[in-house]
């Protein structure tokens, strides 16, 4: 009984190691080709964002994890350029009537500079750092779906080493038992003498 839950346990770890492995292996490539198919390109390597974060694929189209990571942080740059260093949370819902190019705004409805209709406008700034903030989590989603792609074959690999090993060890535990076993049972066929 011990000898058949070896196989079976060695042989579901066989299993969910090769299925691992594929699923990470799928994983992997999905992530890669969802990446390439958005058309991507870093800038230039005199954008210091770029020089920065990714000199080595400036030009380059965005085609990997690491690349996705390195673009967000690109982004993240540009967006700070654009607000001057205030984040989302710095900055008002509308733009200041008082100072209409200061990209912290105002929260306030009545400071708040207002269109023909007399209704507040937005911050555009504000709005930027909304739209960036989906687009980087997006790219840095994609970094990390590579990350646990690569996680997901290690641990096939690990399962499969694991299952292989559980074969082996019931293979050469229990054979020797049995072997034991018939030995003892068989008779001497040493010569009786009297």
């Amino acid at each position: 009984m011990w000898e058949i839950g070896g196989f079976i346990a060695g042989g579901l770890m066989i299993v969910f190691g090769v299925a691992a492995i594929f699923m990470g292996v799928t994983g992997f490539n999905t992530t890669r080709d969802a990446i390439r198919d958005e058309g991507i390109v870093f800038g230039t390597a005199d954008d210091p964002a770029v020089a920065e974060h990714a000199e080595q694929w400036a030009g380059e189209q965005v085609t990997t994890g690491d690349q996705s990571r390195a673009f967000a942080l690109v982004m993240r740059e540009h967006v700070f350029e654009g607000t001057g260093g205030l984040t989302y949370a710095e900055m008002g819902r509308f733009v200041s009537a008082e100072n209409p190019d200061d990209p912290a705004g105002t929260s306030d409805e009545e400071a708040a500079l207002k269109d023909e209709e007399g209704n507040p406008v937005s911050n555009s700034a504000r709005n930027t750092w909304v739209t960036a903030t989906a687009l980087t989590t997006a790219l840095n989603v994609s970094y990390m779906a590579e990350r646990l792609a690569v996680f997901g074959i290690v641990v096939g690999v690990a399962l499969l080493l694991t299952g292989i090993g559980l074969v082996i060890l019931a293979f050469a535990v229990f054979g020797r038992e049995a072997e034991a076993a018939a030995a003892q049972r068989a008779p001497s066929t040493q010569p009786v003498t009297g």
